[in-house]
């Protein structure tokens, strides 16, 4: 019946609206962010603020950043919509190919979400924790991944850290650095 299936339709876009009206504001903001250039303008004083800095001290702390930014912000996506504009220009400017800087990120992404609370299955998790333990709550997930997020977190860095000291290529024609990137493409 076609009333039906348009009142089906209805019900299903009103349990949309929230999200509807998150999304606005999100691509406000975005685009207020590219209209005012503050990207490129964080890119560069970034790098210029970074230029000192170490490559393992430079990797090191970009993942902690972004995992420190992850217990804030659950979506991927997301953050690197908002990172990404920022830190691959910074990184392209201190000598990084951007698939080297996508790679630290998704180091630093990976590390904390077992604990973030801004995870989408959380209930869902929570929901089976209580299955087998009536008292179970956030604290009590958050306590028994800790462990595990932390030694994610140093055997990630590690790996990025020797995989950055080895030279190793991020993928075909992705060096990790972008002065390798223009001796392969002939420059």
């Amino acid at each position: 019946n076609s009333s039906d299936l348009s009142k089906m339709m209805g019900d299903s876009m009103a349990s949309m609206g929230g999200f509807i009206v998150i999304v606005f504001f999100a691509s406000q903001m975005m685009a207020y962010f590219a209209w005012s250039n503050l990207g490129s303008i964080m890119a560069i004083k970034g790098s210029q603020l970074l230029s000192n800095a170490s490559g393992i001290g430079l990797i090191a702390g970009f993942v902690v950043f972004t995992a420190f930014i992850n217990l804030f912000m659950g979506s991927a996506s997301a953050k690197w919509a908002l990172l990404g504009p920022i830190f691959v220009p910074m990184f392209m400017l201190l000598g990084y190919h951007p698939g080297f800087t996508q790679m630290v990120y998704r180091i630093g992404d990976s590390i904390t979400n077992p604990i973030t609370p801004m995870v989408p299955y959380l209930p869902l998790l929570l929901a089976m924790a209580q299955k087998y333990d009536k008292k179970a709550g956030l604290g009590t997930l958050i306590a028994g991944t800790l462990p595990y997020s932390i030694a994610i977190g140093l055997v990630w860095t590690i790996a990025v850290i020797v995989w950055y000291l080895l030279g190793l290529p991020v993928g075909p024609n992705a060096p990790i650095s972008l002065s390798s990137c223009l001796i392969l493409m002939g420059a």
